[in-house]
């Protein structure tokens, strides 16, 4: 089974994650490398606490509907939080008094 690391784009829908992956492409004719991306919709499966911005590794696998064929397996990388970002300022702000 083919897997593939990418960034959480959006999660607005029910149970479904949409994840952009990069990869590099050469160019035969200028020698050149440039970045080339897509998107897949990927199951969340059990992993319910996902956001847009978390770095996740995702399975292809039977397709599930007319366009999720892949599974998110692992979060590799969570983006922060807004809690947790107006956590560490409460915290930084009441150290500094």
């Amino acid at each position: 089974m083919r897997t593939k690391q990418g960034v959480i784009t959006s999660a607005k829908l029910l149970k479904t994650v949409t994840v952009t992956v990069h990869r590099n492409v050469f160019h035969q004719l200028y020698k050149k490398r440039f970045r080339r991306s897509k998107k897949f919709l990927a199951d969340t499966g059990a992993i319910t606490d996902l956001a847009v911005g978390d770095l996740v590794e995702i399975t292809e696998g039977r397709p599930l509907s007319k366009l999720k064929r892949f599974t998110v397996t692992q979060v590799i990388k969570r983006a922060p939080r807004l809690s947790e970002i107006v956590e560490e300022a409460e915290v930084s702000a009441l150290t500094a008094k």
